[in-house]
């Protein structure tokens, strides 16, 4: 891949071969970026790839070895699990809740992993049951290898589990039982008052009502994004409504009374769950500063940042009605 020649040669030997993939992935740090879909490319395209080592002259045994090829077409399916989380953990809009339980349900399913492998049902593996079929694989290897991950994430997340229900406090804070929030790292949040206002709005319909209709709205947008991730709109899920952002007009609505209960509501949601804006902000300064726009001063890369972060959408219209064209003389 690094050189010329030889990548225009390998990509014409895909080409005669009839190959599904006319070139390999290169592997990319960015997060967002699926590396498991660079092993699931090299893993399909291996036969051509030993051909054309050959041809080099070029012998890298281990591409014949079944314990090799097993750990190879393991991990293909294994990053294809970690993708599917990982894409739910980017974006803009999700709550620190949304990414906790999307965590957890992974950390649940690799109970059905390590069973599926167990087992040797393979069934939540296509690449490695695959392989399987033609070769034998070390079956204890691959569990304890799960079994090792698992653990890993329990550790990792053990204090994000203990603050649940912290978390869920903005969605469902008549629900929620005050002894287990976390008053902390809210210093301007009094507990006593906190409690007498959860006691207060407990039977205020009119306020009350608004989580219900909350609720069902977080529930529509759920089933419009699986929907079109499952159709991999993608951009189209760009454009449904933030959650985040609904949850917080809704506490919005709410009067001043409640006051510490808004406080806490809006601290827990200034809580950052995921580093993907803060990569993507920098992924736009880097395009931003480009070898055209090498003299730019840093207000005018502070504005274009703006522009390029912001969602906000100005009415052109509106706008250039609102300024009066020059007459002729």
């Amino acid at each position: 891949m690094a050189k010329g020649l030889n990548h225009r040669q390998f990509c014409s030997l895909l080409q005669e071969a009839e190959s599904e993939y006319s070139d390999l992935l290169l592997h990319n740090k960015v997060r967002w970026l699926s590396r498991g879909e660079v092993l699931k490319r090299f893993a399909a395209c291996l036969d051509h790839i030993k051909t054309f080592l050959e041809s080099k002259n070029l012998v890298y045994p281990e591409m014949a070895h079944p314990e090799w090829l097993g750990k190879l077409h393991f991990m293909v399916d294994m990053t294809s699990h970690l993708n599917t989380l990982n894409k739910k953990l980017q974006g803009k809009g999700n709550t620190a809740l949304q990414l906790l339980e999307d965590v957890l349900a992974f950390e649940r399913k690799m109970t059905l992993f390590a069973g599926d492998v167990q087992k040797e049902t393979f069934s939540h593996f296509p690449s490695l049951k695959a392989m399987q079929e033609a070769n034998n694989v070390d079956c204890d290897y691959f569990h304890r290898a799960i079994v090792v991950m698992q653990s890993a994430f329990g550790d990792r997340f053990s204090e994000f589990r203990k603050e649940k229900s912290t978390l869920s406090f903005p969605l469902a804070p008549l629900s929620v039982d005050v002894s287990l929030l976390n008053m902390d790292p809210f210093t301007d949040v009094s507990r006593p008052d906190l409690e007498l206002e959860l006691a207060d709005i407990v039977d205020k319909e009119m306020w009350t009502s608004k989580f219900v209709t909350l609720t069902a709205e977080l529930e529509n947008v759920a089933r419009q994004k699986a929907r079109l991730a499952q159709l991999h709109k993608w951009s189209d899920i760009e454009n449904l409504p933030k959650p985040d952002k609904m949850v917080f007009e809704t506490w919005n609505e709410l009067p001043s009374t409640y006051e510490n209960m808004k406080k806490y509501a809006f601290g827990v949601l200034s809580i950052f769950g995921s580093t993907y804006i803060c990569e993507q902000l920098f992924s736009n300064v880097n395009y931003i500063k480009s070898k055209y726009r090498s003299r730019q001063t840093d207000e005018s890369l502070q504005s274009c940042v703006k522009i390029k972060v912001t969602s906000y959408s100005p009415n052109i219209t509106e706008l250039s009605n609102e300024l009066q064209g020059q007459k002729s003389h």
